[in-house]
């Protein structure tokens, strides 16, 4: 087992690290919305949390050596499932040819009022 962390993304908010590699699989996080560079959670719609996250989770997965090609599962919690079009809207932009396998929930809360989190496997 082996922990991967990277200044690229968000460090983590409580005691977890930003992804575990295990064997040929690389758990990742949930990720909400913060900005690597000042920690903070970014403000703006689902769209540019949803974006953030993305962009969070690829510089994870560039850690391991990976791209976002070899994402096998996402979940996606959503504060309002209202915003599942325009979180799709975002999300397909990043996941265009390949697809993983997805659930998204919709949830009370998340940390920092965040709207979304997105945790998400990949494979080697």
């Amino acid at each position: 087992m082996q922990m991967i962390n990277t200044d690229k993304a968000p460090k983590a908010i409580g005691p977890y690290s930003q992804a575990i590699k295990y064997e040929n699989l690389i758990f990742i996080s949930g990720q909400i919305a913060i900005d690597p560079k000042t920690q903070g959670l970014i403000e703006g719609d689902i769209k540019k949390q949803t974006e953030r996250i993305m962009e969070n989770i690829k510089a994870i997965l560039e850690e391991a050596g990976l791209s976002l090609n070899h994402v096998i599962k996402t979940t996606i919690y959503l504060k309002n499932i209202n915003d599942f079009p325009a979180l799709n809207e975002v999300y397909g932009k990043y996941f265009t040819e390949h697809k993983p396998a997805r659930a998204t929930i919709e949830v009370s809360n998340l940390p920092k009022g965040a709207l979304v989190e997105i945790e998400a496997i990949a494979g080697l």
